[in-house]
């Protein structure tokens, strides 16, 4: 079905594994396009309650193929048919994604990564603002999610310099929330997938809705909010799972209705 990508369900989760080794999974035509078709099927499968984004080989994603980037004219209307649509799907995604970067995450890897709610670095996985290097700039909602998670001046720090940042120091900078090491990598990102597709997938969809929209309404705005996700919560199957487990003294079986 996918030229340029896998896509495999297991255990709840949906594994979506950029699959270019060789090319270090940079993307492509192609490949935006399957990616966009993919989070599309997770959106309207009631049975993938998380998605993981990886990438195949030693990379996660090198940012755009430049093989053919000569033949560009307009590098704008790239982003509008190509990776835009891609990422705004990814960020209305009503569902957990993780980011498990196992390698470098590099230009418009790393916007993809930023876009996801959770990213789980490998050891051996880096960071790079790689658009600089070949004077262009952040693209692929990287001027929105990059200073939201790190602030205004890192962003810009970044973003100018275009160093390469180690698992390590992303994980200081809020970039990223675990790094795992090569030995663990697999069976660390898989429990992480697996708990987070057992848990009231309802709720985390309305959580990610809401705080994407408190980014700019006013505090009366975001208590009517707030009201609303409740009241839709509130009717969930696993809101009367959620009630009944506490008061039987057990663990609560989520089904993600």
């Amino acid at each position: 079905m996918y030229e340029s990508i896998t896509f495999e369900e297991k255990n709840g989760a949906a594994w979506l594994t950029l699959n270019r080794p060789e090319k270090y999974n940079a993307f492509t035509e192609q490949m935006n396009k399957e990616i966009t078709h993919a989070l599309k099927k997770t959106a309207d499968d009631e049975g993938i309650r998380c998605l993981v984004i990886t990438g195949a080989g030693k990379a996660f994603c090198s940012g755009e193929d430049l093989s053919r980037i000569g033949e560009v004219t307009n590098h704008g209307e790239i982003l509008r048919t190509r990776y835009n649509p891609m990422i705004q799907a990814l960020a209305r995604l009503e569902k957990p994604v993780v980011a498990a970067v196992n390698g470098v995450a590099a230009g418009a890897g790393m916007s993809l990564a930023l876009a996801c709610d959770f990213r789980l670095a490998s050891e051996k996985a880096s960071f790079i603002e790689s658009f600089i290097n070949v004077g262009l700039v952040p693209d692929s909602g990287q001027f929105h999610f990059l200073p939201k998670i790190v602030g205004m001046a890192k962003a810009l720090e970044l973003a100018i310099l275009g160093e390469k940042i180690s698992a390590q120091e992303a994980k200081k900078l809020g970039l990223v929330t675990k790094v795992i090491a090569l030995d663990d990598w697999e069976s660390e990102t898989g429990a992480f997938a697996e708990r987070l597709a057992a848990m009231p997938t309802k709720a985390i969809g309305l959580i990610k809705r809401t705080l994407r929209e408190s980014m700019s309404l006013t505090l009366d705005e975001i208590l009517e909010k707030e009201a609303f996700a409740q009241r839709v919560a509130g009717l969930t199957h696993d809101h009367q799972e959620g009630v009944t487990a506490f008061l039987e003294k057990r663990e609560a079986v989520f089904e993600g209705k």
